[in-house]
Parts: C-alpha cells; sequence; structure tokens
C-alpha cells in the first residue's frame, strides 16, 4: 500500500537532486532541467493517485490507519483514501458453506448430514466484524455456529423423521435458530439447504423396511375398501332388479300377454314369403304360432 508514495518520494529526491546539484556543473543546461521538473511532477502525479483506491464491484472497503479503523465503510468504485491507511476489502456478495457433519438423533444414533447455507455480510456492519472479529469471520463465527446449530436440532429428532415430511421442519427450525446468532454480528443468513442424510446401513434398511410394510398396509385397506364398495354396488343392482322384475311380474297380466302375442302374429302373417299355421293352445287363450318358409309348404304338400 506504500509503493506509490515510496516511488513518488524517490522520484522527487531525484528531480530535486537532479536540478540543484547538476547546477554546480559547468555541463548544466536546460534539459537537465526539464528531466528534473519532469521526474518531480511525475512523483506529485504519483502521490496524488496514491489517494485513489478502487473497491470492487460486490465490496466494500474498511480502512485501517495504524488500528484505527474508520466506521463509514468505503463503497465499490473509486474512494479517497489516506494513502497511508490499509483498506481491507470485505466481500458482500452471498456466500455458500457447505458441510458434511456427524449429528446426533434423538435415539442416539449418528448420522452424517449433508447440509449448506447461503449468507452474506451486511454492509453497515463491515468495520464491526473486521474490529471484533477480523476478515477471517467465516471461520471464527459462521461455521462453528453453523455446526452447532445442526446438531442442536437433530437431537429433538428421531432417524426416521429425517427420512420424511419433517425434513423441512427441521432445516426450517436450524434457520430460525442460526439466523439468531448471526444477525446480531451483521451476518445475513439467507437459506438452509438439507441435501442429503446418510443413516447407518442397519438403521436405513429397518426404516426402508418399515416404510414399506406402512405402504402395503395402506395398499390393503384401499384394497378391501374397493372390495367393499364393490359388494355394496352388486347388493344395490340386484335390489334394482327384483324390483324391476316384481314390477314387470305385476303388469303381465292374461289378457295383456293375449294382446301381445296376437300382435305379434298378425305382423308376421302380412309377411309374403312365409306360410302361418296356428296351433290351438291351451288353457291361457294364447294361440301358439309357427312360421313356414315358402320351401317348407311345397314340401307338406
Amino acid at each position: 500500500m506504500y509503493t506509490g508514495i515510496i516511488w513518488s518520494i524517490f522520484l522527487l529526491i531525484s528531480g530535486l537532486v537532479l536540478i540543484f546539484t547538476r547546477m554546480k556543473h559547468h555541463d548544466y543546461n536546460l534539459t537537465t532541467n526539464i528531466v528534473g521538473i519532469l521526474l518531480i511532477l511525475i512523483a506529485i502525479i504519483i502521490f496524488i493517485f496514491s489517494f485513489i483506491r478502487v473497491v470492487p464491484a460486490g465490496t466494500v472497503g474498511v480502512v485501517d490507519l495504524f488500528g484505527r479503523v474508520s466506521d463509514i465503510e468505503r463503497k465499490s468504485g473509486l474512494n479517497f483514501v489516506n494513502p497511508f491507511a490499509k483498506l481491507e476489502i470485505m466481500n458482500i456478495k452471498t456466500e455458500e458453506i457447505k458441510e458434511i457433519m456427524n449429528v446426533p438423533s434423538k435415539e442416539g444414533l449418528s448420522i452424517d448430514l449433508d447440509v449448506s447455507i447461503l449468507y452474506r455480510l451486511s454492509p453497515e456492519k463491515a468495520s464491526d466484524i473486521y474490529k471484533t472479529v477480523g476478515p477471517d469471520y467465516r471461520n471464527i463465527i459462521i461455521i462453528p455456529q453453523f455446526r452447532s446449530a445442526c446438531r442442536g436440532v437433530t437431537v429433538n429428532y428421531e432417524a426416521k423423521a429425517l427420512y420424511t415430511s419433517s425434513r423441512e421442519e427441521i432445516s426450517h427450525k436450524i434457520y430460525e435458530d442460526l439466523q439468531g446468532l448471526l444477525t446480531e454480528r451483521g451476518i445475513i443468513l439467507e437459506k438452509v439447504l438439507l441435501r442429503a442424510i446418510r443413516l447407518p446401513a442397519t438403521v436405513s434398511y429397518a426404516i426402508e423396511n418399515k416404510l414399506k410394510a406402512e405402504q402395503e398396509a395402506e395398499q390393503m385397506k384401499f384394497i378391501l375398501l374397493k372390495e367393499k364398495k364393490e359388494a355394496e354396488r352388486k347388493i344395490i343392482e340386484a335390489k334394482g332388479i327384483a324390483k324391476a322384475q316384481e314390477i314387470i311380474n305385476k303388469t303381465l297380466t292374461p289378457a295383456y300377454l293375449q294382446h301381445e302375442a296376437i300382435k305379434a302374429q298378425m305382423m308376421m302373417a302380412n309377411s309374403p314369403n312365409h306360410t302361418t299355421v296356428y296351433i290351438p293352445s291351451g288353457d291361457n287363450g294364447i294361440p301358439l304360432v309357427r312360421i313356414l318358409e315358402d320351401g317348407d309348404s311345397s314340401k307338406r304338400k
């Protein structure tokens, strides 16, 4: 950070020496004077530019002048800063921390939890973080608190819950606990991502078998309910058929049957290609009819 100042002092001294020392020699001329003046001008320009610092996009600058930290953060772009001060660049963009940690469950099982968080530094708190923690706040504050929050939450849940819909609840609970710890330090927690959970092989196998048995039981309940509904449908259908037959039997009087038989016989008798033979009937008064084709009629003759 002192490179510009050192160069400006060096060039300034060189220009002044060149001008004043060469004036005592007999070969001094205007060219030597111009070179000395140029060196002095370059030294002045370098000294002025040493006040200008560039803060990259997505960062803020914290000014540290011999241990005294300014409370005003420098925003991205060009900033005028004391050339003797140190400008610490601190990232305020969203960052991610990925962790695969061993956490306990409510039953005392050890579970490998693959989880990550998204966070960013609050621009207004950069100076406070720098003064109280330092640039390595990620490893000093965030990671230890992150691990502690995860273990504090999973210990209240059974291993089975991590395999079911409770995963979202666990993720939300970690977010709430960790947010309270980080916000007061000037760190904004955006999201907690619960990516993968690895249980011991025997426990995982037992849980999968239990879930499979529960699914099969639910499926059997569905089949039994379906069969019950089908039986009820058949009973209703049988009752409907019986009721219909009862109604039909009440309307089938001998007179109605005789009328329908005569009507059918008259229709067949009007056919030109058939011979109608009437056969006396029994006591019900309905004649029996036999329809003969023309060939049959000729053979009979």
